[in-house]
């Protein structure tokens, strides 16, 4: 998994490209689908190995070149960006977070939280306990 999942606006274009791809791309085959930027392949190839580094891509060798493969979905990736900042707050500062978060969303979000609350309890998934600053040891 990702060991960092915040993202450049150059790490973000590059991961579009992977996730809409079908299998692995080489460094020139990013480049090529990269519309409307004049990067080098150098550049390019610096980009994917930073982002292999951070955990986000993987690669494999073909040939003489590398394929660059996308480690985890897109939507899984935006998942652990969002839970990533709550993950050290204690218990009372993620609540206090997470009802702020919720105070400020729009119509359209809060309907998007409710079906997915409603996903979540329709597949009988039960929430993990989460061990951040201040929480209760269930295990003792």
């Amino acid at each position: 998994m990702a060991k960092s999942v915040s993202l450049g606006d150059l790490e973000q274009a590059i991961m579009d490209v992977l996730w809409a791809a079908e299998g692995g791309l080489t460094v020139r085959e990013v480049l090529e689908r990269l519309t409307g930027r004049d990067l080098a392949y150098t550049t390019v190839m610096t980009v994917l190995s930073r982002l292999e580094v951070k955990g986000v891509t993987t690669r494999e060798r073909d040939g003489r070149a590398w394929r660059y493969h996308p480690a985890a979905t897109r939507e899984s990736l935006t998942a652990q960006a969002m839970r990533s900042p709550l993950h050290d707050l204690s218990s009372e500062d993620r609540q206090a977070a997470i009802l702020h978060f919720l105070s400020e969303a729009s119509v359209d979000d809060l309907d998007a939280v409710r079906e997915a609350m409603a996903a979540v309890e329709a597949r009988g998934d039960r929430p993990r306990r989460r061990r951040g600053r201040g929480a209760a040891d269930s295990s003792a």
